[in-house]
């Protein structure tokens, strides 16, 4: 992988990141890479749409950020490292790398990327959410994580109980994680822009590249919303505090979900 190259992150977005005391919420950022068609990918398919810039800015934000959550179904495409890449980034400025994973269904093993990147001592080992359903004892795969310092954290959905992500942000809040940098995939993010759970987003970060990635993508849209007044569509998402700024070839949109 060839190295990453620092740029300095644009000044003026201090309001979209973490703030330097804690509050008691988990702070939330979901940001995630997009063509201009509104896809993230092609289907089993590892696409880069960031230029060095962007991705620079992605690194440098993953260190202000306690963790950094993604899905199985990123993990099992990507196989990602899931840490910062910028050179001397100590390992204290790590994100926990976080895996959504209700069924267990991710096959990690000694050799995967993120594995191989906490022996190495240049980031976190990571924690994966499963459900309380799934039989965990004595699967290899768990030994596997643990013994890098990572874990199994199961998430209680017993008697049919939803997966919902307020349980999930009370849990990462158990665990000492205060805030959490959410980078994909498809699902995971349109299911944070729904309405139910967009209020527990405080910032949205989106690189938009000039690239159409063409039909059948992964796509970006979350379920459509209905006026409570005459039942018709209206907008699903609003924002607010919304700042442009071009970097390199990419633009990249700073905004706070208007609730």
């Amino acid at each position: 992988m060839a190295p990453l190259i620092p740029y300095p992150p644009p000044s003026g977005i201090d309001k979209y990141l973490p703030p330097p005391q804690h509050t008691g919420k988990l702070f939330l950022t979901l940001t995630y890479a997009t063509s201009l068609d509104s896809h993230l990918s092609i289907p089993l398919t590892q696409v880069h749409h960031s230029g060095p810039e962007t991705k620079s800015l992605t690194h440098h934000l993953r260190t202000l950020h306690d963790a950094i959550l993604i899905g199985v179904g990123t993990a099992v495409v990507d196989d990602p490292g899931l840490n910062s890449r910028l050179p001397g980034t100590p390992l204290t400025r790590q994100p926990r790398p976080i895996i959504l994973d209700p069924a267990f269904r991710w096959g990690v093993t000694r050799v995967s990327r993120v594995v191989q990147t906490a022996k190495r001592g240049e980031g976190l080992a990571p924690y994966v959410f499963v459900r309380s359903e799934v039989e965990i004892d004595g699967d290899e795969r768990k030994g596997i994580l643990e013994e890098v310092g990572g874990r199994v954290v199961v998430i209680e959905t017993l008697g049919g109980r939803k997966w919902d992500w307020r349980d999930l942000s009370e849990k990462m809040k158990e665990l000492g994680l205060n805030s959490v940098m959410v980078e994909g995939g498809g699902g995971v993010i349109n299911d944070l822009l729904a309405e139910g759970n967009l209020p527990l987003v405080d910032s949205v970060i989106v690189t938009i590249a000039p690239t159409y990635l063409g039909q059948g993508g992964v796509n970006v849209s979350p379920p459509a919303v209905l006026s409570a007044a005459d039942g018709k569509r209206t907008l699903a998402v609003r924002f607010r505090s919304v700042e442009w700024r071009i970097l390199g070839r990419d633009v990249v949109m700073f905004a706070q979900p208007d609730l």
